[in-house]
């Protein structure tokens, strides 16, 4: 990380520098927080405390009352998104703080159902979205596409309605399909069928799987619902011999390392196993999941892991080259990044 010869040590290189695709994003949870202050103020919002003065909150989901609490936290974030604008403004914020940390490429993931009753629809929603991410793309330089993704506390059913949704963007700004929320909630075996959709339609499939469950649950989301990513994943290192399996198949994982500690899942950052998965050959993309309520953006989960497990600049800029494999990043952005990232690394 450092070299000391006749001119003394030599500084770190910054990681906000180093080009990065970020796949692991929710749509909320990107929210800056001085936005949702501000939001929340205009139309007289009152916030919990966790969420203004004792920002960011005290989270663990060990427990259902623990994923309850941050749940809520998280439809209470949501609320103050009233208008168009405020989607356009939430959007636009978040291409600007990826570009700050060195994004290259976003994959911002959304579940429109959460927003319909509002924007009118899941499909009026999922337009709006994507002009959003047009316009912010424009204006910011970042490549962006978005992920749709279903609750697993809501029925099946409505799985498949957001994976025909989901489908029929295919192409046009939609590059995913995922499963988000509790892990530990409903039966991922009832989703196979929204996958399914999906998988005809040439998405990505990136489910939940392997944080708040371990690698049993793992095993159901690449048996069942054949996952090309993972969101998170982490958990798949208490097993070497799925681990092998998930490394032969090419599967890539998200790991979102501040928010493992955040939620339990690790009691702080140097138990995050980012180097055993590492040296097993795994494809690893790190993510921020929820700034808003986790409290550090994409540059910060480098930085973390940097200084957690020691990790030199080479595994910093094979992290960051991996981010882009795993990614639905056209050509054009990859072969720049890698350009870059080489140039970071010289």
């Amino acid at each position: 990380m450092t070299a000391t010869g006749a001119g003394g040590v030599r500084p770190l290189r910054d990681v906000s520098q180093l080009p990065k695709a970020h796949l692991h994003l929710h749509f909320t949870g990107s929210m800056r927080h001085g936005t949702l202050l501000e939001l929340a103020e205009r139309d007289g919002i009152v916030l919990p405390d966790s969420l203004v003065e004792d920002w960011p909150p005290q989270l663990s989901a060990a427990d259902e009352k623990g994923w309850f609490r941050f749940q809520r936290l998280y439809d209470v974030a949501r609320s103050v998104l009233r208008t168009p604008e405020d989607v356009r403004r939430l959007v636009l914020e978040a291409a600007e703080d990826d570009v700050r940390d060195g994004g290259r490429w976003l994959e911002i993931q959304v579940d429109p159902s959460g927003y319909a009753a509002r924007f009118g629809g899941i499909t009026a929603f999922t337009d709006l979205v994507l002009d959003c991410v047009r316009d912010a793309s424009e204006r910011t330089g970042l490549a962006i596409a978005v992920v749709i993704a279903a609750n697993r506390t809501r029925h099946p059913l409505d799985a498949r309605t957001l994976a025909r949704l989901a489908a029929q963007y295919a192409g046009r700004g939609v590059v995913g399909f995922g499963l988000s929320n509790d892990e530990r909630r409903g039966s991922t075996a009832d989703f196979e069928g929204a996958f399914r959709i999906a998988r005809r339609a040439d998405l990505l499939l990136v489910p939940h799987g392997g944080e708040l469950r371990g690698p049993d649950h793992v095993r159901q989301c690449l048996d069942s619902l054949g996952a090309h990513r993972l969101g998170h994943g982490v958990r798949s290192v208490e097993d070497p011999a799925l681990l092998e399996r998930i490394v032969a198949a090419g599967v890539a994982l998200e790991v979102c390392p501040t928010s493992n500690v955040s939620l339990g899942v690790y009691s702080d950052l140097t138990s995050v196993p980012l180097p055993l998965l590492l040296a097993a050959g795994a494809t690893v993309a790190l993510g921020a999941d929820d700034p808003l309520l986790f409290g550090s953006r994409l540059a910060g989960q480098y930085a973390t892991m940097r200084a957690a497990h020691d990790l030199d600049d080479t595994t910093l800029a094979r992290l960051a080259e991996m981010s882009f494999e795993a990614s639905r990043a056209p050509s054009d952005v990859v072969a720049a990044a890698r350009r870059d990232i080489a140039a970071w690394l010289a």
